[in-house]
């Protein structure tokens, strides 16, 4: 199978102006910031900013119709509910009504998801509402496929208050449930109107949430943006000290590497570049499905799931040790596991691997690192020995370490 190099050189120079105009984030870091996503006639704006959720006007904008469906979590509702209804409300113009889920990942399933179908049909909202996700990954996940589904498709808007959320899930528009054999096997592809990001959101977010977005946001500096993980290194401390310039830029610099790359390949396509956004996510993946969902924050997954996939290109002889190093380092430094729980082995490893929405023709690929720094390759043809020996070597470790 053909190994699929990243080459966005030409989406990164159309948004040249945009990286350039993050690059300092002490200048004007109050100021709201848009990242467009650029999908032709469906394109969509990312509203970056403070305060947002006060500004009713930028989520009116792009509500067509007269009627919306907040859906949030009982974490949530407490929080923020009542601000964007209000926010919704004033003008007097849209009716507002809501559906509060269970919180947490052992939720996202189709079971849960039928409480969103059973309001809007009990409240008998037609083709003209909207879905608004208010709340982290699962109720945006959730949320889209409950507005890709409900008669056919509605207009669908995220209000994302996490960090793995703002940086990651809400922008792209994929979409779904989990199932107990794999996460994330059952959704759709369903694009938002507009993503409101406010960072004030991230305040009352608690630490261990706020280190698993953080590892997406590594993951971006990882797979093509060198320059934004050199970043990280220098300022790690400030965003787990939640700085405000320092969120807002990670933020905004995260939104536009996403954006670029789903403007490039929205689909995921076999021979695209989305499926480098999903570095360590396989491994992190099967993670979440053995251990049980819910049991490992998805960022936790993925931040060892990342360093597995550092140990396998490094064992291939695709990366150095010193960029090896560096990963481990600033996954240590988010304080990140580094190993996967003590209760997976290299058969349920295997076993999860295999049902991979990456698996293509039978064959797993993967997403791995090759070369300097910020640059990456998704591929089936990797030395299986080399896979073998580094699920082995983080099983065994992790039997006898602990997981941090």
């Amino acid at each position: 199978m053909r190994e699929q190099k990243v080459d966005l050189s030409a989406a990164t120079r159309r948004h040249s102006f945009a990286l350039h105009a993050v690059a300092a984030p002490e200048r004007a870091a109050s100021a709201m910031k848009t990242v467009e996503v650029d999908l032709g006639d469906r394109s969509y704006p990312i509203y970056i900013g403070a305060g947002l959720l006060n500004q009713g006007e930028l989520l009116r904008k792009h509500i067509p119709g007269k009627r919306v469906l907040i859906v949030t979590n009982e974490t949530i509702a407490p929080l923020y509910l009542e601000r964007v209804r209000s926010a919704l409300l004033e003008g007097g113009k849209l009716q507002v009504d809501e559906v509060v889920l269970p919180d947490g990942e052992e939720y996202k399933n189709m079971e849960v998801l039928g409480k969103v179908w059973d309001k809007a049909l009990e409240s008998r909202m037609d083709r003209g509402v909207t879905f608004l996700a208010l709340g982290g990954g699962v109720v945006g996940d959730m949320t889209g496929f409950a507005a890709a589904c409900y008669q056919r498709g509605v207009h669908f808007v995220q209000v994302p208050t996490t960090v793995m959320a703002q940086v990651d899930s809400s922008v792209g528009g994929k979409t779904g449930v989990n199932h107990p054999l794999g996460k994330n096997m059952i959704g759709a592809f369903y694009q938002p109107r507009v993503v409101l990001v406010d960072t004030d959101t991230l305040a009352t977010l608690p630490d261990r949430e706020l280190a698993s977005g953080i590892s997406e946001v590594i993951k971006y500096g990882l797979i093509r943006d060198a320059a934004f993980f050199e970043w990280l290194e220098a300022n790690m401390d400030r965003l787990l000290a939640r700085d405000p310039e320092a969120i807002a830029y990670a933020v905004e610099r995260s939104c536009i590497n996403k954006a670029e790359v789903v403007a490039a390949d929205e689909r995921e396509s076999s021979e695209g570049v989305r499926a480098t956004l999903n570095l360590g996510h396989t491994f992190g993946h099967a993670i979440e499905t053995g251990t049980g969902y819910g049991v490992w924050l998805h960022g936790e997954a993925v931040a060892a799931g990342t360093v597995m996939a550092a140990d396998l290109s490094y064992r291939l002889g695709w990366i150095d040790q010193a960029l090896h190093d560096r990963i481990v380092a600033l996954m240590k430094r988010a304080r990140l596991p580094i190993l996967p729980p003590a209760s997976m082995t290299t058969e349920q490893f295997r076993s999860l691997m295999a049902v991979d929405k990456k698996v293509l023709a039978g064959k797993l690929r993967l997403i791995l690192l090759r070369g300097p720094l910020g640059n990456c390759v998704v591929t089936g043809d990797f030395d299986p020995v080399k896979l073998e020996e580094t699920l082995a070597h983080f099983t065994t470790a992790a039997q006898s370490q602990p997981r941090h």
